[in-house]
């Protein structure tokens, strides 16, 4: 019998479906610059997700920039789901300039204006859940996760998070603001931010892993596409496919863990969203964990 929860009260006060949307793959490519190629298809996968139950978005200003927040508010303003609001979470602390011109500005100024445009795209008057992108190592981190105490204390952002942080950036942070969210890479090839989860899960913060099914998830080499190993094992005996179970891995390590997978294809979204009912037991969970070395 599944018993993990399927939703998380985000920073107590946000309840969340915790199988999500990251969106960061409807812009242009390369290098998420400029808008996505096929605006009426991105509208329409997003507003499948909404229909499939999905609540939770996620973006980023960098992500165009400024185009990807506006495709989410095309299709999803709003914001009414099929059972309650829709939540949106962007990030901020980024600039891009080209495919391959990004660098972090962690500026108060710089993060003032990027909320403000957030807002202006999203046709938003308060942010859900807005994150720091990644800190910037020209500005002290009390500096930015100041500008954002600042900006929530406000009314601009309801709720702050960081992204790409290590332990001790999380727990500076803390003594600043209430930090609702961490948003780190991990999946089962990348276990490096099993610690950073763990100290979430403590403080009662949700842990938002990026690429839960890595960047090329079925490459040659990849976990995720060995047909002899304990992942694809448990995907056939299941009857579900190996990046399902990778996903449902994800949501059984912690019950704080909103994972986003991103597609552009509908079937593929359809696939991620039934992952949330995949039933994995304590054996699958330990099989798993000794081969990847992540805690069963």
């Amino acid at each position: 019998m599944d018993t993990k929860p399927k939703t998380f009260k985000l920073g107590a006060i946000l309840d969340v479906n915790r199988l999500g949307y990251g969106a960061m793959r409807l812009t242009g490519q390369p290098g998420n610059f400029g808008p996505y190629k096929d605006l009426e298809g991105g509208k329409a996968l997003l507003r499948r997700a909404a229909a499939l139950g999905v609540n939770f978005f996620d973006t980023a200003h960098a992500y165009g920039p400024g185009d990807n927040e506006a495709l989410i508010a095309d299709a999803l303003y709003p914001y009414a789901g099929k059972k309650g609001p829709l939540v949106v979470a962007t990030k901020g602390g980024v600039t891009k300039t080209a495919p391959d011109a990004i660098r972090a500005d962690g500026r108060p100024e710089t993060l003032r204006a990027e909320v403000e445009a957030s807002l202006r795209l999203l046709r938003r008057d308060t942010i859900d859940l807005y994150q720091l992108h990644r800190p910037d190592t020209h500005v002290p981190l009390a500096d930015s996760v100041g500008a954002l105490a600042e900006l929530q204390a406000a009314g601009k952002i309801r709720l702050i998070g960081l992204s790409n942080v290590s332990v001790d950036q999380y727990r500076e942070a803390r003594s600043i603001a209430t930090i609702a969210s961490v948003q780190n890479r991990l999946n089962l090839a990348d276990t490096g931010s099993l610690e950073l989860l763990r100290a979430t899960e403590a403080d009662g913060a949700a842990f938002i892993p990026y690429g839960p099914l890595g960047a090329h998830p079925m490459r040659q080499g990849s976990p995720l596409a060995a047909d002899d190993g304990p992942l694809a094992a448990i995907a056939r005996r299941l009857t579900a496919k190996p990046g399902q179970v990778a996903l449902a891995w994800l949501l059984n390590l912690a019950p704080h863990t909103i994972v986003i997978p991103g597609t552009t294809s509908i079937s593929h979204l359809e696939d991620n969203v039934r992952a949330a009912d995949l039933s994995l037991s304590d054996a699958d969970m330990a099989s798993l964990g000794a081969i990847f070395s992540a805690p069963a």
